[in-house]
């Protein structure tokens, strides 16, 4: 078998596969990933996403999960777009200043 010289990418944490309860743990750690994605793919809601997440963890890293989802509007696609239009705001504000 031939070597490739292209180099491979090694990630620490590779994605699971989508049928796997492992992906919808991953995928709620996941900034860019939001509870309405994880809900097209598995069909899992936000409440059902939340009590997989607290069965699986340890209660110290459920609550650091349960903070950072909360607090992180990334998480649900309506608080991120709103995010996203007021940065878009400010960036069109500061170039005329």
């Amino acid at each position: 078998m031939k070597k490739s010289h292209r180099p491979v990418t090694k990630t620490k944490n590779p994605e699971p596969s989508q049928s796997d309860q492992d992906w919808v743990i991953w995928a709620a750690w996941a900034d860019r990933i939001t509870f309405e994605d994880i809900k097209k793919k598995t069909g899992k809601s936000e409440s059902e996403v939340i009590k997989i997440m607290r069965k699986s963890l340890k209660p110290s890293s459920f609550k650091l999960w349960r903070k950072r989802a909360k607090t992180q509007s990334i998480k649900h696609r309506k608080k991120f777009e709103l995010s996203r239009k007021e940065i878009k705001r400010k960036i069109k504000k500061s170039d005329y200043i």
